[in-house]
């Protein structure tokens, strides 16, 4: 028993007709239509939001805070000196005492408490560098500083 194969019969699509230019610019017109109505549509939400919420403008730097300028003022060796050790030593401490201050109230605040061991750590060096230099100074800015050692 043979089977018989079915001829497939194959139609031929009809195919697709280039698009005249004409077509292909009142497509290419439709479309930026829909994107001129489109960002219109965006505009004016955007408009009819409050104020508020518009992105604040940027300000100047801060000033240097008047704690930090006395600080400075109080150890610096000259008028122009706000980067020699002493006055290094001594932002550091102010800064050490207001985050152990922090660290207090926020036990759990891990990112600053490693921030607070980097400060120590930088305060130590500068310690000791000055240690080598100047003994005399070293012990003033201890006592000066209250630090223990």
């Amino acid at each position: 028993m043979a089977t018989a194969k079915k001829k497939a019969t194959t139609k031929k699509a009809a195919a697709p007709k280039k698009a005249s230019a004409k077509a292909k610019k009142t497509t290419s017109a439709a479309k930026k239509e829909t994107k001129a109505t489109d960002t219109k549509k965006a505009t004016t939400k955007a408009a009819s939001k409050p104020a508020a919420k518009a992105a604040p403008k940027k300000e100047a730097k801060k000033p240097i805070r008047k704690e930090k300028k006395e600080l400075i003022g109080e150890f610096q060796q000259h008028n122009k000196d706000t980067g020699s050790p002493r006055v290094q030593v001594a932002l550091l401490t102010e800064r050490i005492n207001n985050l152990t201050e922090h660290l207090s109230s926020h036990k759990k605040d891990n990112h600053s408490r490693r921030g607070l061991l980097l400060m120590v750590g930088k305060r130590r060096r500068l310690l000791r560098y000055i240690e080598s230099k100047d003994k005399a100074l070293y012990e003033e800015l201890i006592s000066t500083l209250n630090l223990r050692k």
